[in-house]
């Protein structure tokens, strides 16, 4: 996949394009994607998925605080497995916002991308204040030589699946309902720095995770069995979301405790993949009451592993 972000391919490809965000490359967004390859393959033309960074509520509701299933290096990450040929990202902006929807068709479709044909859900809408829909596009396939290929709204629905559902279940700490809607494990990531040795002082040391983009959604507070890959071996283990109120804490922190790994990963960045919820955050009495509870949280996630085939 080759990633293009001045909305520039070689001068001799013809495409399939779709278009959208994409926040969290869910089950749903994989049927179209999966539709672009099938047709891309069958018409001899390249796949292109034109997406927009930031998210255009980010731009256009700046009050709502949006945060978004993947960072836009999770999102290209993703994106590059499922064998599209170019990811072309456009930076979304007030002023693009208000392009007029023939504008954004013969300017960026069809000049820039070149498309022959383009792939679209059967509720799609663009251009300023999103006024043109499927219908409309139609119209200017008809006018700039381009198809039109409609998913049917059956098989949108069949899915049921959409990124407001997934936020939604992150935020009430049901993983393993938002695993099953993203077709992977959602993940955070982030660079590991150093914390205050609480974890060492109780016998679980912990690699501190820092997460850079304040857009990235964190999963309700509380304990979760994770995995993630340390140089090139994956390694189990668990992780608190929370603010350490045992010992008065009150800024987030995410902590994860790695079973049977010994080493310094300080300064790494790491993918943490989310794979199951234990429980709440607590405020203990004491800290031998929060190491029995560890020692617990420990038992749980092993017994989790060995009773699931976690792939």
């Amino acid at each position: 996949m080759k990633i293009s972000k001045s909305l520039t391919l070689p001068s001799n490809t013809h495409t399939v394009v779709t278009i959208g965000t994409f926040d969290g490359v869910h089950i749903g967004h994989r049927k179209i994607i999966g539709r672009l390859i099938h047709t891309a393959k069958q018409e001899g033309l390249s796949s292109v998925i034109l997406t927009f960074f930031p998210h255009p509520r980010m731009v256009l509701q700046t009050d709502a605080q949006i945060k978004l299933i993947n960072t836009i290096e999770e999102r290209y990450a993703i994106l590059e497995t499922l064998g599209i040929d170019f990811l072309v990202v456009k930076k979304f902006t007030r002023e693009f916002s208000r392009m007029p929807a023939e504008d954004f068709v013969k300017r960026i479709l069809v000049e820039k991308l070149r498309a022959r044909k383009v792939v679209i859900g059967y509720d799609h809408r663009f251009g300023r204040n999103r006024n043109a829909n499927i219908e409309g596009l139609k119209q200017f396939g008809l006018k700039y030589n381009f198809e039109v290929e409609e998913i049917p709204v059956q098989d949108i629905n069949d899915v049921a699946v959409s990124s407001t559902k997934i936020r939604r279940a992150l935020e009430e700490g049901h993983i393993a309902k938002a695993n099953s809607y993203l077709g992977y494990h959602f993940m955070l990531t982030g660079t590991v720095i150093k914390g205050k040795g609480l974890g060492r002082q109780l016998g679980f040391s912990t690699a501190n995770i820092a997460i850079e983009e304040d857009y990235k959604i964190i999963p309700k507070q509380g304990a979760y069995v994770v995995r993630s890959l340390i140089d090139e071996t994956l390694f189990y283990g668990m992780m608190n979301i929370g603010t350490n109120p045992t010992v008065s804490g009150d800024a987030l922190s995410i902590e994860v405790h790695f079973f049977n790994f010994e080493g310094d990963i300080y300064t790494k960045r790491l993918k943490i993949e989310l794979l199951q919820r234990l429980r709440d955050e607590h405020k203990f009495d004491s800290l031998d009451q929060l190491k029995a509870q560890l020692e617990k949280d420990k038992a749980a996630a092993l017994a989790y592993l060995a009773d699931t085939d976690v792939k």
